[in-house]
This record gives structure tokens, sequence and C-alpha cells, in this order.
């Protein structure tokens, strides 16, 4: 069994990633994490992926920012009623503003779409990322691996995982050089794989430390600053 890393896939179509799954041989014995940012950016901002990713029983997507401002627009999709309007607050306004410029209409559009055509499906999207996790402990090749969007925020050798909140795993900015603990194995800085409107798509084998890169021309994609990583931890802290 391999256990595979991916992230920030923003909107990538179903059928590239399915290319760089068959580069690995990818198969039924196999796990492969999506450390957040499935979707915005381009193409039909991920839905596509959103909809595979419900029968995926051995493919986990690890909540990211980009989810998470998708989680905190899902009023849009409510029926347009006297109530439901005076809800709609300055809050959810600023909200609703910044997801747009972060790439969300796209996805926001696709959404819809997906609802008017197959309701069930649209609902069990939001279901499926409401009960995502924000991080995941794995081992692999006599590692231990947390598995996050965005590094820790907050942190200290102290904590325990459970005493941090959400925002601290999505919104975190870390920088190359930050550590959190001291056996730290592997750190992915993916806000560096982009160059001259070139996105490096990736997928990273954690029992051999291999990465396998593809690179694909970013179109719409937005320049986001999402940072994902891939820390090794005592399972003890």
């Amino acid at each position: 069994m391999a256990i595979y890393v991916t992230s920030d896939l923003h909107g990538l179509e179903l059928k590239k990633l399915k290319v760089l799954l068959k580069k690995v041989k990818f198969n039924a014995d196999d796990w492969l994490y999506i450390l957040g940012d499935v979707v915005d950016g381009q193409n039909d901002g991920g839905v596509e992926i959103l909809v595979w990713l419900l029968e995926q029983y051995n493919v986990q997507l690890i909540l990211g920012n980009h989810e998470a401002m998708l989680l905190a627009n899902e009023f849009v999709f409510n029926e347009i009623t006297e109530d439901s309007i005076k809800n709609i607050d300055a809050e959810k306004l600023e909200f609703l503003n910044m997801y747009l410029s972060n790439g969300g209409d796209v996805t926001l559009k696709n959404l819809k779409i997906l609802k008017a055509s197959d309701n069930e499906t649209f609902s069990s999207v939001f279901e499926y990322l409401k009960d995502c996790p924000v991080y995941e402990t794995v081992s692999a090749g006599g590692n231990d691996f947390l598995l996050c969007h965005s590094g820790i925020d907050n942190f200290e050798k102290t904590k325990k995982l459970s005493q941090y909140s959400a925002d601290d795993f999505i919104w975190a900015w870390p920088e190359i050089t930050d550590e959190y603990y001291d056996d730290i194995c592997k750190f992915i800085n993916f806000d560096i794989m982009y160059a001259n409107d070139i996105r490096i798509n990736f997928i990273y084998n954690l029992l051999t430390l291999q990465l396998l890169i593809s690179k694909l021309p970013t179109s719409t994609l937005p320049r986001t600053s999402a940072i994902a990583s891939a820390q090794r931890f005592s399972l003890s802290c």
C-alpha cells in the first residue's frame, strides 16, 4: 500500500487528476490525501472532483481555506424569501465578496447548475465538505506525518492538536523556515510551485518521499497564496 499527497487543485479537470494517479499506478489498496483547495479558479471550479470524491473510499479531502470560504457562502443557494433576504447581513456580503475575488465565481456557477440538475448530489457535496477533517495523521515508511492545508497557526509545542481551532490549520501563513516539531520530516510549500504562468501539479509519495510533477497552463487560475504542509511529528504529542 502506498500513501500519496496532493493539494491545491483549484478547478483542475478530473481527467487530468486521473492522469496523475495513473502515472503512479494508484490502485484500490493505496490512499490519496488532498490537502485542501480543490475548488475555485478555473474550469468548473472543482465541482466534478467534489462529486467524484463522494464515491472514493480511499481518497480523503482535508479542508482548505477555499472550501471554508465556500461553506461560508452556502447561503447563496437558499431560496429567496423575505426572511432569507433579511438574514443577509454585512458580514455575509463581505464573505461573498472575498470569495468571489478569490476565484469562487466559477464554483458557485457550476454548483448552481448541479443543484438544478441533481439536488441530492448537490446536498451531498455540502454534507461531505462539512464532514471533512482539518488534519489527518498517517504513517508511512517508518515516519509519522501530520497532514494539513496551511501549517499550524498559533503554534506551541506544548499544545495538543485538539487545542487548536479549525482556522489554525486552514488560515496559517507559515514561512518556509518555520518549524513545528523537533522531528520534522518534510515541509512542502505549494505556493512556490508557480512560475511564468505555469502551474505545477504534483503527487507526493509519503512512503518513498518521491515527488511526481506535471506542468499545466494556469489559464484563469488566480494567483493564490495557499500553502500546505506534510509535517512529521511524534504521535505522542
